[in-house]
């Protein structure tokens, strides 16, 4: 029994509790940022880019070809 009521006492010390609810918290926190992130800062990034290059949809672009169908880089024999 004594192991057990040390064990109660180490964990009713302040530096234990503090340290879970900071984990908690940092865990909450961590969920609410990508949450913003991902609804909230990359769309707002993302639509003038997709509007510059002619899109709607993010899944239309394409590396090394354009909407009107020349390639990139151009070729050096034309």
């Amino acid at each position: 029994m004594g192991m057990l009521k040390e064990f109660k006492d180490f964990v009713m010390r302040g530096n234990v509790l503090d340290l879970a609810v900071a984990v908690v918290i940092g865990a909450a926190f961590s969920a609410i940022v990508s949450s913003m992130v991902e609804h909230i800062i990359t769309p707002l990034l993302l639509a003038p880019a997709l509007k510059a290059a002619n899109l709607q949809d993010i899944d239309k672009l394409a590396w090394g070809r354009s909407n009107t169908g020349a390639s990139w880089p151009p070729s050096s024999n034309s």
